[in-house]
């Protein structure tokens, strides 16, 4: 069925999006839904991802679908690519930070600007009872949903989302706890705030000030 967590949750990160930017990096950008959504609000993007399916999907999509700023597809594993220093004014990882190491958020910073924001959308590993119940409660509002969802797209269907059902992008478990992201960020982004969300999913926002 259509609904996606990850895109569910997009406009959320759109808030983050500092005043006045103009240069973004989305890393693990799949399909591209993401990046094009940057791209229409002037954004010149830099997205990222190691699988050559997916980004073939984006190009195919980005191809079809207006967007205001550019996109410049790259095959790369952020933990080893070239990151200009200083350089993005906004940087985005949708569901992709926990299929690298932590760490790898220090490269991320180093690549803002100052005022730049480092936005993600992660996945962590369900460890206490509040976890648990969270994610109980989530159950019955995710599969109303879904349901909403598919009816809506058998109403009006969109070669956009035809499209992206057709690739299937390399997926991993997430590791770490939610009580270890915090920690972790605490050392590589102090000051970064970090929100448990309803899918399964938490928000870290980080604001470089230095």
């Amino acid at each position: 069925m259509p609904f996606v967590h990850n895109d569910y949750y997009q406009r959320l990160l759109i808030r983050q999006l500092p005043a006045g930017g103009r240069t973004a990096l989305d890393v693990g950008c799949g399909t591209g839904r993401f990046a094009r959504r940057l791209a229409r609000r002037g954004y010149d993007v830099d997205a990222i991802d190691q699988s050559a399916e997916t980004l073939a999907t984006a190009r195919a999509l980005t191809a079809q679908i207006w967007a205001a700023g550019t996109i410049h597809w790259q095959q790369a594993d952020i933990t080893t690519v070239d990151l200009p220093d200083k350089h993005y004014d906004f940087i985005s990882c949708l569901a992709s930070i926990h299929h690298v190491p932590f760490e790898t958020v220090g490269r991320l910073r180093d690549a803002l600007t100052h005022d730049g924001v480092l936005a993600i959308l992660g996945l962590y590993n369900e460890e206490t009872a509040s976890d648990w119940l969270l994610s109980l409660a989530a159950v019955p509002v995710n599969a109303a949903a879904r349901l909403t969802m598919a009816i809506s797209d058998k109403l009006q269907p969109t070669w956009e989302n035809h499209v992206q059902r057709q690739v299937s992008a390399p997926t991993m478990p997430p590791s770490m706890t939610l009580a270890q992201i915090r920690t972790a960020a605490a050392e590589e982004l102090p000051g970064c705030t970090i929100h448990r969300l309803l899918f399964w999913r938490y928000l870290l926002v980080y604001r470089k000030t230095t």
